[in-house]
């Protein structure tokens, strides 16, 4: 029965991650609609958080939770909502505008590697020989990939704004995870009221700048698929495997999204791949794996040393 239970809840993973796969053809689908960036994401955010709040509000624990707030777990709760929804998600839909989805994916595919090194000087915790060899390999991936660099002017604006998501990014998993170590906040109630406040401010700040667009039927159905399936819908399937799934398991499931964007934007939206960039993709995507992994598993041998 526990191999069943594992079974399905790996497989409930890879669905999830499919679906942010699909994300990202949906939101080049969208931007080549017209559809102003900070606009779309602010809407998919926005609309994403009208979904959880009731989850939120109708729980009693939750709502004693929200009321429980201090000021400075408010604004560490704002903090991350501009990190990681305004900042994060608001560069990586600028950067879809002008740049492949699978250049774009494998540039943001860095981010746990700027996440581990800063989280091991913080916690004491040196970079290993194996965690430095993935961040070589990675590099070496992300040279093969762009190889010879010859940036289109079009794409410079895409570039940028990406390294803007990359950082921002790694941030936000910094805070997002120093808030959930200390177990006081529920991640529902985290998410909620971060993504509450990314999404207004990623809102706002589209409808002063690229205006609100002119939205039909299809556009509508994709802003709605991204924010009830593709992020309330998955996000709780994601939590819900977590609760069966070690931390190096999803790792490796969550490490599947880079070569999933490639296959899906070379079906969907005509992003071709040549050798190179397959292999730039594969060395990437293993360099970022053997971080992820072998951090994780530090963590998890040192709690069993713990216990």
């Amino acid at each position: 029965m526990n191999a069943r239970k594992h079974l399905q809840a790996a497989l409930l993973a890879l669905l999830v991650t499919f679906l942010w796969s699909t994300s990202w053809v949906l939101i080049k689908m969208g931007l080549k609609a017209s559809l102003p960036a900070l606009t779309f994401a602010g809407l998919r955010y926005f609309l994403a958080f009208v979904c959880l709040l009731p989850f939120v509000l109708l729980n009693p624990a939750h709502r004693q939770t929200l009321r429980r707030l201090s000021r400075a777990e408010w604004g560490q709760l704002a903090i991350l909502g501009v990190l990681f929804y305004a900042l994060t998600q608001g560069a990586q839909f600028v950067s879809l505008a002008f740049l492949p989805a699978a250049s774009l994916s494998l540039l943001l595919n860095f981010s746990p590697i700027f996440v581990a090194l800063p989280s091991g000087w913080i916690n004491q915790e040196p970079t290993s020989l194996a965690q430095w060899g993935g961040i070589l390999l990675s590099a070496v991936g992300a040279v093969v990939y762009f190889f010879p660099l010859d940036i289109p002017a079009g794409q410079t604006l895409g570039l940028l704004a990406a390294l803007v998501g990359v950082a921002a990014n790694a941030a936000s998993s910094l805070l997002g995870r120093q808030m959930n170590h200390k177990g006081r906040l529920a991640p529902l109630v985290v998410t909620a009221v971060s993504m509450g406040i990314g999404g207004v401010l990623l809102l706002g700040a589209g409808m002063l700048t690229q205006g609100f667009g002119r939205l039909d039927g299809t556009q509508w159905l994709i802003i709605g698929w991204l924010a009830v399936v593709n992020t309330a819908l998955a996000f709780t399937w994601w939590n819900s495997s977590l609760q069966t799934l070690t931390a190096v398991e999803s790792s490796i499931l969550n490490s599947t999204m880079l070569p999933q964007i490639a296959i899906l934007a070379w079906l969907f939206l005509d992003e071709p791949l040549t050798g190179r960039q397959i292999l730039g993709i594969a060395l990437v995507g293993m360099g970022t794996l053997i971080v992820q992994v072998w951090r994780n598993s530090s963590k998890l041998k040192e709690s069993s040393v713990r216990r």
